[in-house]
């Protein structure tokens, strides 16, 4: 946001919508069936305008399109209202009312909206309904565009935003809202690292921002420079930056709220490649420039320790974020080399660009070393899942079952969708080497499953989920509720999962 503006209001209300004073006010719209009878003042304060629009076919509440008319008569307080279609009301889950709030939010950015509120209207459970559309509300606030000089006005965003929820408990309502600010504003810190160009973010500089963020917000934040990784023997990680002219770094995130149990402590692994060339197995020009969003991964446990910080979750939790550029050079390792993690396997490096993995592992290695007892790894690490799954949908792997389901069930409630794909035993065989533990590729096919094999061989045989974003870290085209660019993918997931504990059969599993 503008440093010049105030900070913003987020506010949750049980009045009626029709008395905000805002300049926009939102109302979801549940399908063309929707007589919109709790808002029957809605058609005489317009002019007749929504039910004209309706009646004409001109609004034809199609998902996320928006009809906006002015307030032209008594009964509203609003300057305008924006009917928004928000789809079948049975799909109404933590995805469908984040992005609904999220087209809200960039709708008013497009009309300079200074306020506007949106009403959580036919839904059963107002609170939780209330947190996700202020999720996306805020959300939409981000702005990407932080280093144009000539675009003319700056984007102003909202000073003020409202949920109405009328007729609902006042505090359930507030609190909601307030964890859906938390948790959006953890997505925009995990946005803005990985929107950030890479010779300003090296892993050094990356590493002190969130040194700086957590410690402000009362975590315990320890930043292992090239000689502590060289202590602690991380050969794969110190492999990947050796063709760098910027060292490793290796940030550890520590929550230890007051009174937490010794069990669980939760570590959140995120891969930070600050930049990848794919190395001498170099990466084709075209799209290359996206690469500097390979640590989307470790932005995303970046942003949900600080959510955790001040959401006060009841666990321990260490987040864990491996740092590196993965560079040409003459240093850089090669395709044939053989590198000794720190849990002192030994891998073969067949292919460069497939550095994720290597960093990952000893990251791995190091939570269990750190005392954790359930992990989750977060990596943009495979072609081959975007491939499978598309760029909507984040690949699931891991072990034992019940954590996996447990990671599963968190993501479906945070909006993050995932998809579980399977680590059979044929795939650490494709991993098989001849000279060293193993290889870090086993060819083309079932690339995200192999990849998955690798690390499950660094877990220390605790439960371990490995989310592989790849094709969900970076929205490719521009959506009603998604600007281009970073999406903040598994941050919600990563919140959720810690916030919650991940349930007592993923904690026993």
């Amino acid at each position: 946001m503008n440093a010049e503006q105030p900070h913003p209001q987020y506010l949750g209300t049980t009045a009626d919508p029709a008395s905000l004073d805002v300049d926009v006010l939102f109302i979801p719209m549940w399908t063309e069936s929707d007589a919109l009878t709790d808002a029957a003042w809605l058609h005489d304060a317009t002019g007749g305008e929504v039910r004209r629009a309706r009646e004409s076919a001109e609004y034809r509440v199609k998902l996320f399109e928006t009809f906006v008319t002015p307030v032209v008569a008594a009964g509203c307080k609003a300057r305008r209202v924006a009917i928004v279609g928000a789809g079948d009301i049975a799909d109404a889950g933590a995805e469908r009312l984040r992005r609904l709030g999220a087209t809200c939010g960039l709708a008013a950015r497009r009309f300079g909206a200074q306020s506007f509120a949106v009403a959580a209207r036919g839904l059963g459970d107002a609170a939780i309904a209330a947190r996700h559309l202020m999720d996306g509300c805020v959300s939409a606030q981000f702005d990407g565009g932080t280093y144009k000089t000539n675009s003319g006005q700056p984007v102003r965003s909202a000073n003020a935003i409202t949920i109405a929820a009328p007729g609902q408990d006042a505090g359930a309502i507030a609190a909601a809202v307030e964890r859906g600010v938390i948790t959006a504003e953890s997505a925009i810190v995990t946005r803005g690292l990985a929107n950030e160009p890479s010779n300003v973010l090296t892993p050094e500089e990356f590493a002190n921002r969130v040194a700086a963020a957590a410690g402000g917000a009362g975590l315990v934040v320890d930043v292992l420079d090239e000689h502590r990784i060289k202590d602690l023997k991380m050969e794969l990680l110190l492999g990947v930056a050796r063709g760098s002219a910027v060292p490793a770094r290796l940030v550890v995130i520590r929550h230890e709220p007051k009174g937490a149990p010794a069990a669980p402590v939760i570590g959140l692994i995120g891969k930070g490649v600050t930049f990848d060339t794919g190395g001498v197995s170099i990466k084709p020009a075209d799209g290359m420039e996206r690469m500097k969003s390979d640590m989307s991964g470790g932005a995303a446990v970046a942003g949900a320790m600080l959510a955790l910080a001040r959401l006060r979750g009841p666990y321990r939790t260490i987040g864990i974020i491996p740092l590196a550029e993965n560079m040409v050079g003459g240093r850089a390792i090669r395709p044939g080399d053989v590198l000794r993690g720190a849990s002192g396997k030994t891998v073969e490096v067949i292919n460069t660009d497939a550095e994720g993995r290597l960093i990952l592992a000893d990251a791995l290695w190091y939570a269990g070393q750190l005392g954790c007892t359930h992990l989750i790894d977060v990596a943009t690490l495979t072609g081959a899942c975007s491939v499978a799954l598309g760029r909507h949908v984040s690949g699931l792997m891991g072990d034992p079952v019940p954590w996996v389901e447990t990671v599963r069930q968190a993501a479906t409630r945070a909006g993050d969708r995932v998809w579980p794909l399977p680590i059979y035993e044929e795939a650490r065989e494709q991993l098989r080497s001849e000279i060293a533990d193993m290889m870090n590729v086993g060819g083309r096919p079932g690339g995200a499953i192999t990849a998955a094999a690798f690390l499950r061989e660094f877990n220390g045989g605790l439960p371990w989920a490995h989310l592989d974003i790849a094709g969900t870290a970076w929205a490719e085209s521009k959506e009603p509720y998604q600007s281009k660019g970073a999406t903040g993918v598994a941050v919600r997931t990563l919140i959720e999962l810690a916030y919650s504990g991940g349930g007592p059969q993923g904690l026993a599993g």
